[in-house]
């Protein structure tokens, strides 16, 4: 995997109630900063890519979600209005008031709860292939035997996977993706032994397990002024594709639609180079 650029640090950030694991780097003045968000069987590192593009010229904050990566594991608090407010900690401690956000699977539903509760806060917005829960066609996404997942999880889920993180996860990748190939296998490992660590996987049920709580307080976010700040909307041609954009015209008035061709849902791992150039485009 690509490592982090050199001079990028790592702070246990104390957040809402959590440790969030984060790597910061980058200027502090000239392009504003940028706070990465990832989603499920990836964590942080997966920004590797971006924060070599971007750190010449903005601030970079790549956070693990609170009971992933390397950030604490507490019981509760999965729903994304609850990590929305871990992110809203983070930039309190490091002192940055707005910044733009890029975001990916899960990582795209604590972005809307963050931009939603605290728009003054995002100043643009890549989204990046994954639903948003409540909004728009997730219903009809429910029944999709793709995202049987969603539903996955309980003791007896977790008894069945542990030990085998790396066959779960490797579900996704390959099932997911327009090129498993491409998912190539020490990146596989290295999540693999990230989600292998005591209570990790427990905790990424969690976040598919609040989903129901997420819907409802999307629907409530939703029914309050349309989000104003630029976002533009990334989907692989293999998987979301333009329906990215317009899942995201449901709650914001200002969305541009971006398809990266030859990908799946995996666009970091799968198209670094395209998705990178549409981010840094967008951003500068």
């Amino acid at each position: 995997m690509q490592p982090f650029p050199a001079g990028f640090r790592i702070e246990e950030i104390k957040a809402n109630g959590v440790a969030i694991h984060t790597r910061i780097g980058g200027p502090a003045s000239h392009g504003g900063p940028v706070v990465l968000l990832h989603g499920f069987a990836d964590t942080g590192d997966m920004w590797a890519p971006v924060a070599a593009a971007l750190a010449p010229t903005h601030t970079v904050i790549a956070p693990d979600l609170r009971g992933m990566g390397l950030s604490s594991q507490p019981a509760g608090g999965y729903d994304k209005k609850t990590q929305a407010r871990d992110i809203a900690g983070v930039l309190d401690a490091l002192k940055i008031d707005a910044v733009a956000l890029v975001t990916h699977d899960i990582g795209n539903m604590v972005g809307y709860a963050f931009a939603a509760q605290f728009p003054a806060r995002v100043t643009r917005w890549v989204a990046m292939d994954a639903p948003l829960p409540g909004i728009g066609p997730w219903d009809e996404l429910l029944k999709s035997p793709m995202l049987w997942h969603f539903n996955f999880r309980g003791p007896d889920m977790e008894r069945l996977v542990a030990g085998r993180e790396r066959i779960y996860l490797d579900r996704f990748y390959n099932e997911l993706s327009a090129n498993p190939a491409a998912i190539d296998e020490a990146t596989r490992d290295h999540y693999a032994r990230l989600y292998a660590r005591p209570g990790n996987m427990h905790c990424a049920f969690e976040q598919f397990a609040a989903f129901g709580q997420d819907a409802a307080d999307n629907k409530a976010f939703a029914q309050g002024p349309k989000l104003a700040m630029p976002i533009l909307a990334v989907g692989g041609d293999n998987s979301f594709g333009t329906m990215q954009a317009e899942v995201m015209r449901f709650v914001a008035s200002d969305v541009a639609a971006h398809v990266i061709a030859g990908s799946g849902h995996w666009l970091m791992e799968e198209q670094p180079a395209a998705a990178v150039a549409a981010i840094e485009d967008f951003l500068q």
